[in-house]
C-alpha cells in the first residue's frame, strides 16, 4: 500500500513538473510575439477595435469579412456544428453564394472564395484570404468611385505573408484593411 502511495505522489510532482515547463515555454513564447500575447487593440475615431475578433462590416462600401455563427460576439465562440453533409447548413451556404453573387455584378462566373460564405470554427476569425479581398474590389471600387487598380494594390498591400515564408497561408485583416480603406483618397 505505501509503495502504491508513494508512487502516486511521484507520478503527480513529475506531471506537475512537466506541466509547470509547458506553461513557462507557452508564456514565454507569447511574449516573444508581436503583440506580447494581448489583445491587438485599434484606436479609430475614439472608438477601440480588436484587431484579432472578426468584426461584422455590413455597408456596401467596406470589405466584408467571414460569416459568424456566433453574431461576432466575442462572450461565446464557437462553431455551427453543421458539416458539409447537413442540408440545413449547405442551403445556408447557397444562400450566402447566391448572395454574394447578386452583390458583386460581373462576378457570376467566378468562384467564391470558401471563407466568404462559410464561417470559421470559432465564429470570430478576422481574417480572410487574398482572393476573398480581390473578390470584393469591383463592388467597392464601384461604390467608392475609385479605381479598381488603387483598390487592389490596397490589398496587395495590407496581405500579411505566410509566418516566416512558409507557416500557415497569406491572409489579410479586414478591420485593418477597411480603416486603411478610409485613409485611401
Amino acid at each position: 500500500m505505501k509503495n502504491h502511495i508513494f508512487t502516486a505522489f511521484r507520478l503527480t510532482f513529475v506531471m506537475l513538473a512537466i506541466v509547470g515547463i509547458y506553461l513557462l515555454i507557452v508564456y514565454g513564447g507569447s511574449k516573444v510575439l508581436p503583440t506580447k500575447g494581448n489583445a491587438e487593440i485599434i484606436t479609430q475615431n475614439g472608438q477601440k477595435f480588436y484587431a484579432n475578433i472578426g468584426q461584422e462590416f455590413k455597408s456596401e462600401k467596406y470589405f466584408h469579412g467571414r460569416p459568424s455563427s456566433v453574431n461576432y460576439n466575442a462572450a461565446g465562440s464557437g462553431g455551427s456544428n453543421k458539416g458539409p453533409s447537413n442540408k440545413e447548413y449547405l442551403e445556408t451556404v447557397q444562400k450566402r453564394i447566391d448572395t454574394l453573387k447578386m452583390e458583386h455584378p460581373g462576378m457570376e462566373n467566378t468562384k467564391v472564395p470558401v471563407e466568404l460564405v462559410t464561417a470559421s470554427g470559432s465564429g470570430l476569425d478576422p481574417d480572410i484570404s487574398e482572393e476573398g479581398a480581390l473578390y470584393q474590389v469591383k463592388r467597392i471600387a464601384e461604390v467608392r468611385n475609385i479605381s479598381e487598380e488603387k483598390v487592389r494594390d490596397l490589398v496587395k498591400n495590407q496581405t500579411e505573408k505566410p509566418f516566416l515564408g512558409l507557416l500557415g497561408p497569406s491572409k489579410i485583416n479586414v478591420l485593418k484593411l477597411n480603416i486603411a480603406l478610409d485613409q485611401l483618397k
